[in-house]
């Protein structure tokens, strides 16, 4: 729901011929990385990415998210939730000759979350992530940052280092093919990978006991008449693999229960520990007979 005062703002910067564009996409699926590729390509002035105002190879304003020690600190940047935030952002804003601001965001919400915050209009345009990168680049780029932590910020190395030295880690150069009918030569464009403090922290690891307790509750939980024999839990960069060999009556449909057995483990384990699990296998090792009810 639009206020009034948001409203009012939305109808001054049109009236200016201010436009925001978002690039949207689940965490870690390659938006940043791509983030000045769209700016040249719609002719957008500034960038706002993990609560950064960005212009060509230049920071303006803000402070990055990837230089907050935990995740919630992160995400409360990446929203600008704090006032001061705000207020240097809008500053910059205020300074800077512009007609199109490209918003990176996990989602459109978040992305109109943050227009609001700095008193920008509405969404004119919205590109998803799927729309500029193909499956097998996104799921590269989420295995980068599950398993490696690396992160992207769409400015220059040298740029990132006297900003945040810290969390600096390495450099990208992506070539930008351009028409060569009008002599326009292809353009590089530097990026530089970052390792925030809560992805050197934040790695989960787990026991492989604590591991095989989670997956027996898991399976208890779900149907108590299944027995688990064994638990075999393997790991690779912090991505486990997970086989269950279990115990079924005889005569049991177990097809569907097993298909969806294995997703409730998959979802459950994920979802409560932020472990990364790479497969989980469930064998049947052995068939039981109920005599009289009893097993």
């Amino acid at each position: 729901m639009y206020t009034l005062k948001s409203l009012v703002h939305h109808l001054i910067w049109v009236f200016k011929g201010i436009k925001v564009f978002a690039l949207v996409g689940k965490s870690g699926t390659g938006k940043s990385f791509r983030a000045r590729l769209i700016a040249e390509k719609h002719g957008i002035d500034l960038i706002i990415d993990d609560g950064l105002l960005i212009r060509d190879t230049k920071i303006l304003a803000g402070r990055t998210s990837k230089r907050e020690k935990g995740v919630l600190p992160a995400i409360r940047t990446a929203l600008f939730t704090d006032p001061e935030h705000v207020l240097d952002v809008k500053r910059a804003l205020k300074k800077e000759k512009f007609k199109r601001i490209l918003i990176v965001g996990t989602s459109d919400k978040m992305a109109r979350k943050i227009a609001g915050q700095l008193g920008l209009p509405y969404l004119a345009k919205i590109i998803t992530i799927e729309e500029i990168a193909t499956q097998e680049e996104i799921e590269a780029a989420t295995r980068s940052r599950n398993t490696e932590g690396k992160h992207i910020i769409p400015v220059p190395a040298i740029e990132v280092k006297r900003n945040y030295p810290h969390i600096f880690f390495d450099s990208v150069k992506v070539f930008f093919k351009k028409s060569l009918r009008f002599g326009k030569k292809a353009k590089i464009f530097e990026k530089t990978v970052v390792r925030p403090e809560y992805s050197k922290r934040g790695k989960v690891t787990i026991s492989e006991t604590a591991m095989s307790q989670m997956v027996m509750h898991c399976v208890k939980e779900y149907d108590a008449d299944l027995l688990v024999d064994k638990i075999i839990v393997s790991s690779d960069r912090n991505m486990y693999s997970l086989e269950v060999i279990i115990r079924v009556q005889f005569g049991a449909q177990t097809a569907d229960i097993l298909f969806k057995l294995q997703e409730y483990i998959l979802k459950s384990i994920e979802r409560y520990t932020g472990l990364i699990l790479k497969e989980v296998n469930i064998t049947i090792g052995s068939v039981i007979r109920k005599i009289n009810g009893k097993k």
